[in-house]
């Protein structure tokens, strides 16, 4: 059964922001949506039904496409065509002379670019690569025994590298409860410690915290946070940005005191914490605004919010909450590009 279906595509252009444009012709389907540089415009041929078109009316329609937008007065527009198709061959030779037509294989659930076509096509690329992938992985359990849908569903929930850096947070705090002052005297973040050589406290401040609520408020943001962060970025990248994170923040704290001369013990994980939501709003911004079910102004919104408790309140280490947001974002920017490259 073939569950790439045109609907369902269509559900996925319309969670990021693209609007369909009415035809007559149900074997051709249009998409537009505004972005600052212009309009974008995905063009979806299927050619599952026995449609093939030659290479003059495949150009003659792109041709009109453009024209439709230019009466209406647009001046940018970049046209994406989606061929979907089950035989690839039959469209391979309309693709391979346009930069800018991709193959989507509705058989094997992949996504086909050629060499000479365009790499991406803002953002477009990996959005349907991850679309395809959880096509495949639903179709896998669905071919799987009723008993072993629970297990299926868990990676698609739960990163497990998220739940590890929770369970580890946890586990150290319920040592803390058992061994009283001892970790916190070793690796609480203190600049008089570090200038004599303790540099450890850097990481390990970032895994302690003073009580229950401490914990919880950084635990709860993390588990629902991280979980879809970890999803996008792969579990190295995310460990890395949540360390990084947490670090840059720290750095961060020794700039506010050595300015101020107000100088404390400081523990918790609230600066990579933060990283995470920066990663999560610079995500969210990369994909045309919307992450899962999040909007990025609903995501900044949460971020600016949460600072501002952190500066409103008594006893916070808001430095390490700007560094971590900082550097999450920057982290996650850094990793997106690589991922292209």
């Amino acid at each position: 059964m073939d569950i790439l279906t045109l609907d369902r595509l269509e559900n996925l252009f319309f969670e990021q922001g693209y609007g369909k444009i009415p035809s007559n012709l149900p074997e051709f389907n249009f998409y537009c949506h505004r972005e600052v540089q212009g309009i974008n415009v995905l063009h979806v041929i299927d050619y599952r039904q026995g449609l093939c078109i030659s290479d003059d009316q495949y150009t003659h329609l792109k041709e009109r496409i453009g024209m439709f937008f230019r009466d209406r007065g647009e001046q940018e527009i970049h046209v994406m065509t989606l061929v979907l198709c089950d035989d690839t061959e039959k469209a391979r030779k309309l693709c391979e002379n346009d930069r800018f037509c991709w193959i989507i294989d509705t058989r094997e659930y992949r996504l086909l670019i050629h060499e000479t076509q365009t790499a991406d096509f803002y953002g477009w690329k990996e959005i349907l690569e991850e679309y395809l992938f959880a096509l495949i992985r639903e179709s896998v359990e669905a071919a799987e025994p009723a008993g072993k849908s629970e297990k299926a569903d868990y990676p698609r929930n739960v990163s497990w590298v998220n739940a590890a850096l929770v369970a580890v947070n946890v586990i150290i705090f319920l040592i803390c409860t058992f061994t009283g002052d001892l970790l916190y005297n070793k690796g609480a973040f203190n600049v008089a410690a570090l200038w004599q050589g303790e540099w450890y406290r850097l990481f390990t401040s970032m895994f302690l915290h003073w009580n229950v609520e401490h914990l919880f408020s950084n635990i709860v943001v993390l588990y629902y946070v991280g979980a879809i962060v970890a999803r996008k970025l792969g579990p190295v990248p995310y460990t890395a940005l949540y360390l990084l994170s947490g670090l840059t923040g720290n750095i961060f704290s020794i700039g506010y005191e050595l300015l101020t001369n107000a100088y404390v013990n400081s523990v918790g994980a609230s600066g990579a914490v933060f990283g995470v939501e920066g990663a999560l709003l610079f995500l969210a911004m990369s994909h045309h605004g919307k992450l899962e079910s999040m909007t990025a102004g609903r995501v900044a919104f949460a971020v600016a919010f949460s600072l501002y408790c952190g500066f409103t309140s008594a006893g916070v280490n808001n430095a390490a909450h700007v560094g971590g947001v900082l550097m999450g974002f920057v982290s996650a920017a850094v990793i997106a590009a690589c991922k292209k490259n």
